[in-house]
């Protein structure tokens, strides 16, 4: 993975030692054929007197991915491949042969999961754990942080024996926050973590459980009714119940509002700021949702049972997003099965492709041929994958068109752009 401005990189969480190999092999020959960007990228991490050999190169490409050294970069590839197999020998030999990774990143630059402690934490390796804490790690508070966020709850409990003590609890709702955790949540109220303070100001990350590009619709609504149960009070509208999975509150909205299956919403009202939600960009989504509906919401964020729920109230299935100053939206509901976030993690972690909610379109009659505008610029989270820097505009395109058109495929639904295709639809 590259920086956009330049050659720097960062590990993947698992990296692949082979891989690496080939990379300096292929860096090597790039450079003997005095490819301008290979030598570029050779002479940022490179003195003059290093010459473009292959250990040089090593060198080079090491120092890309923050080591000091090749060998430094090959230690954290050994020793993290350890940490996932569970070879505590591998990694205590690793650790007692050099002392130094004991307290720096497994990752090098890539610092998210932390040193060798932490990141066995994110695994819910326990054993290894114990036998690192014996050799002196000490990262307890972050190890703590990272197995509640990804739910290996039983590793935070022991860690916390190990602490002695509460972890400082203001942000520790944040990370379960993000990857929608119910029993990270959990725990960390069950530890005192408050979801309001003294005087009924919002403490919980509300803003992090609606724009996390995580997925798990289930997950969401049992923590947002946590902070509920633990003092929260949420705003009472259409879309937060859409957000709390609640078709009862749905109900007695539309009750109340008749013109609700038609009503299109805005950016601040599917993110409101008053709970600490941002700008269209830092909210992750696919396809815009600023200006949709009920139904578009419902294909971003999962949530079948409620786009089910909405068609047999008699939603069109064709209802359009409002269209901006500049002639930007009037999408349907159709356009957000194809770019969407759920396909981008579908994708990334190579499920099983299906495309429910465009079949439950399709079968209420969605038009697979009806043209909108868009434009789309990506969360800067995404740096490194994909441009982040610049809004793509897509002018009067189909599903179809926009599926095939947009620039970051990882977000696109084959699956769905196949059934529009057998429906008829066009590019």
């Amino acid at each position: 993975m590259s920086d956009q401005n330049n050659h720097t990189r960062l590990l993947p969480v698992r990296p692949d030692l082979d891989q690496l190999k080939h990379q300096a092999k292929d860096l090597l020959r790039s450079i003997r054929r005095r490819d301008p960007a290979a030598l570029a990228e050779f002479h940022e991490f490179a003195s003059d007197a290093e010459q473009a050999k292959l250990a040089g190169v090593q060198l080079a490409l090491a120092r890309s991915y923050g080591a000091s050294s090749w060998p430094r970069l090959v230690q954290s590839c050994k020793l993290i491949d350890a940490i996932w197999r569970d070879d505590v020998d591998a990694v205590r030999e690793l650790v007692q042969k050099h002392p130094k990774l004991l307290h720096e990143n497994a990752g090098i630059r890539n610092r998210n999961w932390g040193p060798p402690l932490t990141y066995a934490a994110n695994l819910g390796r326990d054993r290894i754990i114990k036998m690192l804490y014996e050799l002196g790690a000490r990262d307890l508070e972050t190890a703590i942080d990272r197995a509640t966020l990804q739910s290996k709850i039983g590793t935070a409990r022991m860690l916390l024996e190990m602490l002695g003590s509460p972890p400082p609890l203001q942000r520790a709702l944040d990370g379960p926050a993000y990857t929608l955790s119910t029993s990270g949540t959990a725990l960390m109220l069950e530890l005192g973590a408050q979801v309001v303070d003294q005087n009924g100001k919002r403490l919980a990350p509300v803003d992090v459980v609606l724009e996390s590009d995580s997925r798990k619709p289930a997950a969401k609504h049992e923590i947002l009714e946590l902070y509920v149960q633990h003092g929260l009070e949420l705003p009472d509208t259409p879309v937060m119940a859409l957000h709390r999975g609640r078709i009862d509150l749905l109900e007695a909205h539309l009750r109340r509002d008749p013109q609700l299956l038609q009503r299109t919403f805005t950016h601040e009202e599917i993110f409101p700021p008053e709970l600490g939600c941002h700008d269209e960009v830092l909210a992750t989504q696919g396809t815009p949702l600023s200006g949709t509906t009920l139904l578009h919401m419902c294909a971003d964020f999962d949530e079948i049972e409620i786009a089910r729920w909405l068609l047999e109230r008699g939603m069109d299935p064709d209802a359009k997003a409002a269209l901006d100053s500049q002639g930007f939206g009037g999408h349907t509901a159709l356009f957000a099965t194809v770019v969407s976030q759920p396909n981008y993690w579908m994708n990334r972690t190579h499920q099983p492709q299906v495309a429910p909610f465009t079949q439950l379109l399709l079968d209420h009659g969605a038009n697979p041929n009806v043209r909108a505008s868009l434009r789309k610029r990506l969360h800067p989270g995404y740096a490194g994958r994909f441009d982040v820097e610049n809004t793509y505009e897509y002018r009067d395109v189909t599903p179809l068109g926009w599926g095939r058109q947009f620039h970051a495929k990882t977000f696109v639904s084959e699956p769905a752009m196949r059934l529009i295709e057998e429906h008829g639809g066009l590019g």
